[in-house]
């Protein structure tokens, strides 16, 4: 299996420590470019926040389910992240990219590995927020957690961010715009590669080599 063929988009990992602020960033960046990207929603196992629905920020499951997905082969990469489970399904990728939509995946460092084994041709990107207390200060304004389950995910998240040298880009998110306008650029650039471009924009390409 791979990431882009001739006639399908491509897939991108995003990964960020907690609080990094990339769903948010995930979210302007798909409002900037459109239709022709999507973010692949992931199963879990952990219950719904309040706003998020179901189907849209998350496919909420039970254990069961989830291990019965497991069984079937149904996702390309699981994980365990604090208590609860999530996962990438295979199925939904697969048709989003042959539909020649780009595909981002929110996932961790241990995803982006399996990821990669299976698709050498994703890119991937890590966002890293400005500071430490940067960090801290944002999942503290969230008002989800006590302080316990903060420190917990503040180490977490020092682990998560030791890995972001396996990426292929870094962005750093502290001015919201500049890091939104980065991203952007990253696929933009992408886009306008030679092959994405030729298999864009065959017919003119054609008409303007025609002979006579």
């Amino acid at each position: 299996m791979t990431a882009t063929g001739t006639d399908t988009g491509t897939l991108y990992i995003v990964s960020a420590p907690s609080g990094a602020g990339k769903s948010s960033l995930l979210r302007a960046l798909l409002d900037t470019m459109g239709g022709s990207l999507a973010l692949s929603v992931s199963h879990t196992t952990r219950s719904s926040r309040p706003g998020e629905v179901n189907g849209k920020d998350y496919h909420f499951i039970d254990v069961a389910t989830f291990t019965e997905m497991v069984n079937g082969n149904a996702f390309l990469e699981y994980a365990q992240v604090f208590d609860n489970f999530y996962g990438t399904s295979k199925q939904g990728v697969v048709e989003q990219l042959q539909a020649g939509l780009d595909v981002i995946l929110e996932i961790d460092w241990q995803g982006a590995r399996l990821i990669r084994e299976l698709m050498p041709a994703v890119v991937s990107i890590f966002i890293l927020p400005p500071s430490r207390e940067a960090l801290q200060q944002r999942l503290q304004d969230r008002g989800q957690d006590d302080e316990v389950i903060i420190a917990r995910r503040m180490r977490d998240a020092v682990s998560e961010m030791s890995h972001y040298d396996e990426y292929h880009y870094l962005v750093i998110n502290d001015v919201f715009a500049t890091a939104l306008n980065e991203l952007t650029a990253i696929l933009s650039s992408r886009r306008l590669r030679l092959r994405a471009q030729q298999q864009r924009h065959a017919g003119l390409l054609a008409a303007l080599l025609a002979s006579g």
